[in-house]
């Protein structure tokens, strides 16, 4: 057992590998208000409703009573994922008349979708909160 003779509060438990790699990868790191949006768009990407309504859009823009009819969405559930994505930028709208058409923002946000669709059908994922009891 410990002695509090043998406790050095001001002693660094802190041990660096390699402080130069430490250091490179500090310098490059984002800034934290760059580091919570893009956590921000993972926890938009994270349910399963809003992403079926990006991969929806993969193959272009739709309106709202499309991507409702496609992830089976009611309209109302389906404009305000929509808002949500729009308001983060990973959605972008044109409007017809009454019509509001969606479509990806940018070649970044179909870039992500493709690639986190391509790795789930090219990998077997362990589940064990999906498991059956």
């Amino acid at each position: 057992m410990n002695s509090s003779a043998d406790v050095q509060p001001d002693a660094c438990n802190v041990r660096l590998v390699d402080p130069e790699r430490v250091a490179s990868v500090n310098a490059r790191m984002p800034g934290e208000e760059d580091i919570a949006d893009t956590a921000d768009v993972f926890g938009l990407l994270g349910d399963p409703r809003r992403l079926k309504l990006l991969v929806a859009l993969l193959d272009g823009e739709l309106c709202v009573c499309d991507l409702a009819a496609v992830t089976g969405l009611s309209e109302s559930a389906t404009s305000h994922a929509l808002r949500l994505l729009r308001a983060h930028r990973v959605v972008g709208v044109r409007r017809d008349g009454r019509n509001a058409f969606y479509r990806l923002d940018d070649a970044h946000v179909r870039m992500l979708l493709d690639l986190a669709v391509a790795h789930t059908e090219h990998t077997e994922a362990m589940h064990p909160e999906r498991s059956e009891a």
